[in-house]
């Protein structure tokens, strides 16, 4: 398979569902951007343990947002035909994000104030994840999507990065409350697409 198609050579790119827009909408601003916010995951993942529970949420993750992109990028007129937690974003996946933003916070003592990022490599990594994300929510904000979770979905995912920096900065979050919130990954799914 080749990674380049030439069709959008023009300036245009597809949309999930037919036709084309131009490759400076806010739509393929958004994508753009939660694109970046999945590296990002990706950048700070790579510095957690292979198998332990930070990489496997930061996977999890990493696949909630193809869903989002999977809204975000489909026509207006077939947003309809979309699938909850499977092409759409539901309500569901923001109640999920808040338990886990509430799981982490729980375990840290945390002061009023800025925070300096780069405290570790790691915290470091999820801060860019949470302003990368931070610019997705305000692209979003402005797409026209109907009823749609998508802006929450971005709102509290940046709050969840922000806890997680927090705790990989040494703070001791109790990970049997995160497992707790934290739904495990169905055997055999490792790479899977959603």
């Amino acid at each position: 398979m080749r990674p380049y198609t030439r069709r959008g050579d023009d300036g245009t790119t597809g949309l999930h569902g037919g036709g084309r827009v131009a490759k400076t909408s806010l739509v393929v601003e958004v994508l753009g951007s939660v694109d970046e916010a999945q590296a990002a995951l990706g950048l700070a993942r790579a510095e957690t343990v292979r198998g332990g529970e930070l990489d496997t949420l930061l996977l999890e993750l990493e696949r909630q947002l193809w869903v989002l992109m999977a809204e975000v990028a489909s026509a207006p007129e077939r947003r309809g035909e979309l699938l909850a937690g499977s092409t759409r974003v539901d309500r569901d996946m923001v109640v999920a994000l808040e338990s886990r933003i509430d799981a982490v916070c729980a375990g840290l003592d945390l002061e009023r104030g800025f925070v300096a990022p780069g405290g570790t490599r790691l915290s470091a990594a999820l801060d860019l994840a949470r302003t990368v994300v931070r610019r997705a929510e305000r692209h979003a904000a402005g797409l026209e999507l109907g009823p749609s979770s998508v802006v929450p979905y971005l709102n509290r995912l940046s709050d969840l990065c922000w806890a997680l920096a927090r705790a990989a900065e040494g703070e001791h979050v109790r990970m049997e409350d995160l497992e707790k919130a934290t739904p495990a990954t169905p055997a055999g799914e490792e790479g899977s697409q959603p």
